[in-house]
């Protein structure tokens, strides 16, 4: 079985690989920002493309699901996602080994009002390059507009 879910994950990889190859080489405008390398330089940095919730957002109590999408494939198995408030850890989330091959993907319990950061920490399935990266947001008891 796990011979098999790694050949799986091989294969996704590398289609996932190769339908990033044409992806832009910085993170377009509106993208979440703060990545930060945290390893090598040998190889290209990885962009985050779009995150739930988006950089800045106000979000009601009720959301619960959070992903970060990247340019390129990520090593679920080794990549992290935490939810912090100023330098408190609240959450520590679970990605679901089962998302698409770039995405990170969690769910976290219901979170109070407040102001909190969605820190992420990647590496590319290839194990390249460690790269992390901070995505503000709010959580207000009053419905997203």
């Amino acid at each position: 079985m796990t011979n098999r879910r790694t050949a799986i994950i091989g294969v996704l990889a590398a289609l996932g690989g190769a339908s990033s190859a044409g992806a832009q080489s910085s993170a377009p405008s509106g993208a979440p920002s703060g990545a930060q390398s945290m390893g090598s330089t040998q190889a290209a940095d990885i962009h985050v493309l779009e995150s739930a919730p988006a950089a800045h957002a106000h979000i009601g109590q009720r959301s619960s699901a959070f992903f970060v999408r990247f340019d390129r494939p990520v090593d679920h198995r080794k990549s992290t996602l935490v939810i912090k408030q100023g330098d408190r850890v609240v959450e520590r989330l679970h990605p679901r080994l089962e998302s698409a091959p770039e995405v990170l993907f969690a769910e976290a319990p219901t979170l109070p009002p407040g102001d909190y950061t969605l820190h992420w920490a990647v590496i590319t399935v290839q194990g390249e390059k460690a790269v992390a990266g901070d995505i503000p947001f709010q959580v207000s008891d009053q419905p997203p507009k």
